[in-house]
């Protein structure tokens, strides 16, 4: 294989052609779904890309590559963005334009993304490091062992911390609070997230929580109970809004517990328990009573939403009425919900599920079987006639449109068909396991097509046809200049001018 790519690379064909077909082997050819050029060589193994933007670039015919020594000369073309893959191993790519580089490694076992000053590295969520700038100018720098040791050193004093649990330190905004200082966790914990403090002693058995008009302990599961006094903040927008108060208490948690919410508001909600016997809620939105929770009877009258509903061993009977809200449900058999605005059906679940959502100006729906094994979505704005389309059926077949109106597909896709959207996903997975791809523009008309990582490759546009096969020994491409024919590389001469065939989308 060695000896028959250096054969190609080195006879004339391969020095003077912008774009050249050897198979598995050797394939450089013009991008499909944006202007720029990509090389695949090795089978699966290999691929570089970029793309160009520019009045040269814009203005290239089929036939035609930007000039070589003029190629970062932005008043002629430019690399916008540039990629390397060694799939399934790793993937590197540089965009100029905003500054950004990336870099995958086993993805998601290792990744690395750079915008301008912002960075980020991490090995597989435990140790990471990230940099960049906060919004004064300060320079911050975060590393991360986790759980174990958490640093961050600033420019600004007042956002360094260290922590090493679980003996000693602080954090700021991370593990879902705004700061959190202990010492000897779970021995002594302190967090504060927004104006609430809550001191913890023994985690999470004993706390004293205080705040803005709120006050509350508890020595769990025995006891607790906490309060807050109705409250004024200023929104967005600067006006004064209210944020009810509330008093909540338990005994033995979970079986007794009361909880008056919303107070000083005009939906004051109270809540009953006493578990698994009775439940109860009140408010002038809604009401509710339960036997027996979680599966005993349950009646729900919504207000707000306008329905009433009857439940019996939840989630497996229930039956709702009303003009918000319509459901009948015999799980794990059939059940169907309908809302104002989506509606939801399963049958024999999680065999076939359906979903439906109309909100101007969207529309979407989605046909689900199984879990992973067949999904179909289609969105659609309606004020814009624009839609995206997914159609997968794991683990042999993927396609997917967007907006733009560009579509790409594999077979088989094991990886690409549960992540569609993730593009490390298909850069690094797809092309290595996709025996054969396809992409079409519908704005430009260009498509392409491979088989066996270019064993066979097909490209159509408005202006030209090309094909290639076995190892590109058999070559045939057609457009407004005539018909060419190549065999072993070498030309049989040509015909008459022929007209492109139209092209299709997948």
């Amino acid at each position: 294989m060695g000896l028959a790519l250096a054969c190609i690379l080195a006879s004339p064909e391969a020095r003077t052609a912008g774009e050249l077909e050897a198979g598995p082997l050797w394939s450089r050819h013009r991008l499909t779904l944006e202007t720029g050029a990509a090389t695949e060589a090795l089978g699966p193994l290999w691929q570089t890309t970029e793309v160009w933007r520019g009045a040269a670039a814009e203005g290239l015919g089929p036939d035609e590559w930007p000039p070589a020594d003029r190629l970062e000369d932005p008043a002629v073309v430019s690399r916008i963005a540039r990629g390397l893959t060694l799939a399934p191993l790793f993937s590197w790519r540089h965009r100029p334009e905003v500054d950004a580089r990336f870099f995958e490694f086993l993805y998601p076992v290792v990744t690395y993304a750079r915008y301008g000053t912002e960075s980020r590295f991490q090995i597989f969520q435990v140790l990471s490091f990230s940099g960049g700038r906060t919004q004064q100018g300060a320079r911050d720098r975060t590393w991360t062992v986790f759980p174990f040791f958490f640093l961050r050193h600033s420019e600004d004093p007042n956002r360094r911390y260290a922590a090493f649990w679980p003996v000693y330190g602080r954090l700021q905004n991370r593990l879902f609070r705004d700061e959190t200082r202990f010492v000897l966790w779970p021995l002594y914990v302190q967090t504060r997230k927004r104006d609430v403090v809550t001191d913890n002693y023994l985690v999470p058995f004993v706390h004293v929580r205080h705040g803005d008009g709120l006050k509350g302990w508890q020595v769990w599961p025995f006891y607790g109970r906490e309060t807050k006094a109705l409250t004024w903040v200023t929104n967005a927008t600067g006006q004064a809004e209210a944020v009810g108060g509330h008093e909540k208490q338990f005994v033995l948690w979970p079986f007794y517990g009361r909880a008056e919410l919303g107070l000083g508001t005009t939906n004051e909600v109270h809540q009953r328990a006493l578990l698994p016997f009775y439940s109860a809620l009140d408010s002038p939105a809604r009401t509710s009573r339960t036997w027996l929770w979680p599966f005993g009877l349950s009646r729900t009258e919504d207000r707000a939403i306008g329905y009433r509903q009857t439940a019996l061993l939840w989630p497996v009977f229930i039956r709702a009425r009303g003009p918000g809200k319509h459901e009948d449900r015999f799980w794990p058999f059939y059940g169907e919900t309908r809302y104002a605005e989506w509606t939801s059906r399963f049958i024999l679940w999680p065999l076939w599920r359906q979903r439906r959502i109309e909100r101007d100006p969207l529309r979407r729906e989605t046909d689900q079987f199984g879990l992973v094994l067949y999904r179909r979505t289609v969105s659609r704005r309606e004020d814009t006639g624009t839609e995206n389309r997914l159609l997968s059926l794991w683990p042999l077949y993927v396609r997917k449109t967007d907006a733009n109106g560009r579509t790409w597909a594999q077979a088989p896709a094991p990886l690409t068909a549960l992540l569609p959207n993730n593009d490390k996903v298909r850069r690094l997975y797809g092309h290595f396991f996709g025996l054969w791809r396809t992409e079409a523009d519908g704005q430009t008309g260009r498509r392409s097509t491979s088989v066996l990582w270019n064993l066979y490759r097909r490209e159509r546009s408005p202006e030209r046809k090309k094909c290639s096969l076995l190892f590109g020994l058999v070559q045939y491409e057609s457009g407004r200049t005539g018909r060419r024919w190549k065999l072993f590389f070498l030309p049989l001469g040509g015909g008459g001018p022929s007209r492109a065939e139209p092209t299709t989308t997948p």
